[in-house]
């Protein structure tokens, strides 16, 4: 029987279930550099893997000195969302782990995800690996007027709960499941218990963690209960 101290688990997308990461920065470069600038690696992970596209493309421009009014913005959007689908199709892989975490969790809890990618690439890769139906609600990058380290997207995750599963949950009775510093400060900001995953980065940098776990095969029942106040 599920404990009753916790109420619900709330996934990041990208990082998490999804190893699109690498594609995303691959359709990100691809994009930019029609427009003259580079995106390495090391810059991508360590100052914008926490923003959504619009938030991602902004914050590239101004530290290349930059400017781009909204409507070069939504063609930079548009045109990296088609760049990302082709290199989508080509085979985004999920993470070791990832369906066997997601059933597990889902056996006991109503789970929902809460990501800056958007709707139609996480329908996409979720479909593919029949992990939709494990969902109550899928929260992304078009549903909340900010994006991670803002609460917005979890805020939004418990509402959307709590509709429709008709439980009062309470913040500090969901855990989310996050890669990157930015979702953890997102999650800890909406009153969520987080577990970070090393996916992305290594245990020291999601120090914000209540738990940092080597892989999603450690995130056991037990492991979540423990973290439910």
């Amino acid at each position: 029987m599920p404990d009753p101290m916790l109420q619900a688990v709330v996934f990041d997308f990208d990082g998490v279930i999804a190893d699109t990461e690498p594609l995303h920065l691959r359709a990100y470069q691809d994009i930019l550099a029609d427009a003259g600038i580079t995106l390495t690696e090391m810059d991508y992970y360590a100052r914008y893997l926490g923003y959504d596209d619009a938030g991602a493309f902004r914050a590239i421009a101004r530290d290349s000195g930059r400017t781009l009014d909204e409507e070069a913005l939504r063609d930079f959007v548009a045109r990296k969302a088609q760049r990302f689908e082709a290199l989508e199709a080509a085979g985004a892989l999920l993470f070791p782990g990832a369906i066997e975490c997601v059933r597990r969790c889902a056996a006991q809890w109503p789970l929902a995800v809460a990501s800056g990618a958007l709707r139609r690439e996480i329908d996409l890769v979720l479909a593919q690996a029949g992990l939709r139906g494990y969902f109550q609600l899928v929260v992304a990058a078009e549903d909340t007027p900010k994006s991670k380290p803002a609460p917005d997207p979890y805020l939004r995750a418990l509402d959307e709960l709590r509709r429709t599963t008709g439980i009062a949950i309470e913040a500090g009775r969901a855990v989310a499941i996050e890669d990157s510093l930015w979702g953890i400060q997102s999650a800890r900001a909406a009153g969520l218990r987080t577990i970070g995953v090393t996916h992305s980065y290594d245990a020291a940098a999601l120090h914000e963690a209540d738990l940092v776990v080597p892989n999603l095969d450690a995130i056991t029942a037990a492991r979540l209960q423990a973290l439910a106040r």
